[in-house]
């Protein structure tokens, strides 16, 4: 993404994905400052080739827009499955197309991954993001598709760095190097989640803030902080509840390098709300707009 085009967009602080439980923590209210859904939940998806394929789920939906006459909303949606070799969703395009026509999305974002597979007529999906191979037959496929997305879809789109626990051998780009690339030659913006990031220097053994120093921190629109555990001898990205004590350092980090990002977005799963009883989540984003008013007010 072009830096100017990054400085165009309204900086909107520090916000919340919502989900279900978040409309039943009145105390959080007032502590974020826009909230990011994922835009999937909110509809029943019969397929592709169905004639009335995206089936709005009315409550929520009606939930939603009573939401965002009151905080700015953007999108971070799970569906797309923009690194699949044999499929590419349009149809899921037109859905968020209609929603950005809908909700005027400052920006909206996927995930860096597939998780769908589709061999003679039958789709599969791994209901989990997989990683695709750093090299350039997947930066061309993902330079081809992303320029789908931006003519079909209004607003700047970004991509989410992904977690990965087995790292193909002989890879010739670099993570951060990769992103580097991918950003360059497509003019998508990064969806930077440092959670991911110290999931995967966790697991591989390698330094985060190495990582960071490569990365070319201008294609940075958005941030995630969350939390995870333990799982089968993994550091999992499973937004347990608080964001995790690493991640506070390297979120202070990023925001001094890089003061022009628009956004730091906390992220927990609804599952794991007895963590963040009395004020829990309350307290991580005032501790995150803490850090964001340190280093981002002011700035141009």
């Amino acid at each position: 993404m072009e830096f100017a085009r990054l400085m165009s967009l309204p900086a909107l602080g520090v916000g919340l994905l919502l989900n279900p439980d978040t409309l039943a923590s009145p105390e959080a209210e007032g502590a974020y400052q826009y909230l990011s859904i994922i835009p999937d939940r909110f509809w029943l998806d019969a397929g592709t080739g169905a004639a009335d394929r995206h089936r709005e789920l009315r409550p929520s939906v009606a939930a939603l827009d009573l939401l965002a006459e009151r905080v700015p909303i953007i999108c971070h949606s799970i569906g797309l499955s923009i690194g699949s070799a044999s499929l590419f969703d349009t149809g899921h395009l037109e859905q968020i197309a209609r929603w950005q026509r809908r909700y005027r999305f400052a920006w909206h974002s996927d995930h860096l991954a597939f998780s769908r597979l589709a061999e003679h007529g039958v789709e599969v999906n791994a209901a989990v993001t997989l990683p695709l191979t750093r090299d350039d037959e997947s930066l061309d496929l993902l330079v081809e598709r992303i320029a789908a997305i931006q003519s079909q879809v209004q607003g700047p789109f970004l991509l989410e760095n992904n977690v990965y626990f087995v790292i193909p051998p002989d890879e010739p780009y670099s993570e951060a190097a990769f992103l580097n690339e991918l950003c360059s030659r497509s003019g998508c913006g990064l969806l930077l989640d440092l959670h991911n990031l110290y999931v995967n220097a966790t697991n591989h053994g390698f330094a985060a803030e190495a990582l960071l120093d490569e990365l070319d921190l201008r294609q940075v629109v958005e941030i995630h902080i969350a939390g995870g555990d333990e799982l089968a001898g993994f550091y999992t990205d499973s937004h347990a509840g608080p964001v995790a004590n690493a991640v506070w350092p390297l979120l202070e980090r990023t925001l001094r390098a890089a003061p022009w990002v628009r956004g730091v977005t906390f992220e927990y799963h609804e599952s794991y709300a007895g963590l963040l009883s009395k004020g829990g989540v309350a307290r991580e984003l005032r501790r995150a707009r803490e850090i964001w008013e340190r280093y981002c007010r002011g700035a141009p």
